[in-house]
């Protein structure tokens, strides 16, 4: 539950930022072209954006602004490989703890620990059947992750399309002041045009970095589930031929441990 709160702390802080952004004043001004003397660039985007797109954009960048703070914890190295749990597993189940190894697997909430507690719950079958376990796991987890992937994809299809609907919504509104058939009021004219522009820009501005972090993602997702399934494999066949060892039969020496956690990216 403290995780879940921690995600939505960093939901409020990026919407906060968001707000914070679109309200700088911008140092550019102009005084022709419908932007009044003095009033800010941005201030007159979000203006020409209008109450329709605006907000939903906002939302759909703060929806992405969540997703990818979401995915930056959920797949901290940390988080998938405690820095010391796979030394002090092997040296418990080195010394033949293998009660005590379930438990600190179990009691771990990273990948590996669930990885590992699945393929250790089925080990009495043999090692193949807690291998298979345990990567059905880690295919849980990896698709859990794919699935909040999937939607900066989306994002950065949908940032260009309502992109598409504003401009089309903003020409016919430029349209419709020609059509009159009467004198043609510029500043009605330009509010259109501004409208479309407007529109356009910032769906393309969003769907640019959800582009980037959509392939990103999916590459550290990738390269996080096979770390997690390598050692896994190693420190479950380690633990099995273990429990096959006599009782009193010596400790394995030190070459024989599983390899040590990859170091945190």
């Amino acid at each position: 539950m403290p995780r879940f709160h921690k995600h939505f702390r960093f939901l409020g802080v990026a919407a906060l930022a968001v707000l914070a952004v679109a309200a700088t004043p911008d140092l550019a001004r102009a005084e022709e072209g419908g932007i009044k003397e003095g009033e800010p660039l941005v201030l007159f985007m979000i203006k020409s954006l209008g109450w329709v797109f605006g907000p939903l954009l906002l939302a759909v960048s703060v929806g992405l602004l969540a997703l990818c703070v979401l995915l930056v914890l959920d797949l901290r190295m940390t988080s998938a490989i405690p820095p010391g749990f796979v030394d002090e597993f092997t040296d418990t189940v080195n010394k033949r703890k293998f009660k005590e190894a379930f438990d600190m697997a179990r009691n771990d909430p990273s990948f590996l620990g669930q990885v590992l507690t699945a393929g250790m719950s089925r080990l009495q079958y043999g090692l193949e059947d807690a291998r298979e376990a345990a990567m059905n796991t880690l295919e849980s987890i990896k698709s859990d992750k794919d699935q909040k992937n999937n939607y900066t994809a989306v994002v950065a299809t949908l940032g260009p399309m309502l992109g598409l609907v504003g401009t089309v919504f903003g020409m016919i509104q430029s349209f419709s002041v020609l059509a009159t058939g009467t004198q043609i009021n510029p500043a009605k004219l330009a509010e259109g045009i501004s409208h479309a522009l407007s529109v356009t820009l910032v769906g393309v501005a969003i769907s640019v970095p959800a582009i980037f972090f959509n392939a990103f993602f999916k590459n550290r997702i990738t390269r996080v589930m096979m770390d997690v399934g390598h050692i896994a494999d190693d420190l479950l066949t380690q633990m099995y031929h273990n429990s096959k060892k006599p009782a009193g039969g010596a400790a394995p020496p030190e070459g024989s441990r599983a390899p040590a956690a990859p170091p945190g990216r």
